[in-house]
């Protein structure tokens, strides 16, 4: 398979899909009209391999504000752009009225191949316009895999220097959960005493505990889908400099981290490029 096996069919004001040899890769909604409290922001949902199995998660009943593959911020100089409650060092996790909003501007193109567009992220409670983003999305697609480019570039528009946080910042250890999500379907990581379903990253680390908060450019799950009981390896990249990686096995959930200790702040005027790779490969 080629990128020329790739095809696009658009649901104009609403959502993208992305298909390969007839077979759908991922839906990317960019108008998602979910709830305040869960951040709304565009997400690609459902994220399929080739074989057609169903990979990523939706608004799953222990966090619905999981929502396949979405750019978060857990806490932008007090805006939750994560979704949920926000964790605060003084009273733990609270529902507060601190979300924030990703709105689609426009499309700058719309191929196959490449999606990139425009958005605004909005303070919810007041408004408030704090970040301009163009977003660029590149598919590719061989024999048994295909792959997903994301690429950010965030500028701070507020006139002010902002402060990128999350709660492993404000207190909690280990709950970088911030940056680039994917919410995998529930089972996919259910090793049922089957060793080969695992995950593990650069470094030789094996296992949740050794995976979690260790440095690396890549980082792997091998899973199992349901039903089918086939087998798909998704890997996941972040080409340019090691990162903390967040991961969950119960709940399957993979996050990007974009801070570093103590916290990451941006001046006005100021842009941070983001650039992750994933991967999904069919395992015969």
């Amino acid at each position: 398979m080629n990128p020329s096996a790739l095809s696009l069919d658009h649901e104009a004001g609403r959502a993208v899909t992305i298909s390969a040899g007839g077979a759908v890769l991922f839906r990317y909604v960019y108008a998602p009209g979910t709830q305040p409290g869960e951040s709304p922001r565009p997400y690609a949902h459902p994220v399929n391999s080739l074989a057609g199995d169903r990979l990523s998660g939706f608004r799953p009943n222990d966090h619905p504000w999981h929502q396949g593959l979405s750019l978060t911020v857990t806490n932008l100089s007090g805006v939750n752009f994560w979704g949920g409650p926000t964790y605060r060092r003084e009273d733990s996790y609270r529902w507060r009225n601190d979300h924030g909003e990703q709105r689609h501007r426009e499309w700058l193109e719309l191929s196959p191949a490449r999606l990139r567009h425009t958005l605004a992220w909005h303070a919810t409670a007041t408004g408030e316009v704090m970040l301009d983003e163009t977003r660029e999305l590149l598919v590719s697609a061989a024999a048994g895999s295909w792959s997903l480019e994301w690429a950010s570039r965030l500028v701070n528009v507020t006139g002010r220097t902002l402060e990128f946080g999350d709660p492993d910042t404000a207190g909690l250890p280990g709950s970088h959960y911030t940056g680039l999500q994917f919410r995998g379907a529930r089972a996919l990581l259910d090793d049922h005493g089957d060793a080969a379903i695992r995950l593990c990253s650069e470094g030789a680390n094996e296992g949740e505990k050794a995976v979690h908060g260790a440095p690396g450019r890549w980082m792997e799950w091998h899973v199992q889908s349901d039903e089918t009981l086939r087998r798909t390896l998704i890997r996941f990249e972040n080409p340019s400099a090691p990162i903390r990686w967040f991961v969950r096995r119960a709940y399957p959930l993979a996050a990007f981290s974009l801070n570093r200790e103590p916290g990451l702040t941006l001046p006005a005027g100021g842009a941070i490029d983001l650039r992750h790779r994933l991967t999904f490969a069919d395992v015969p």
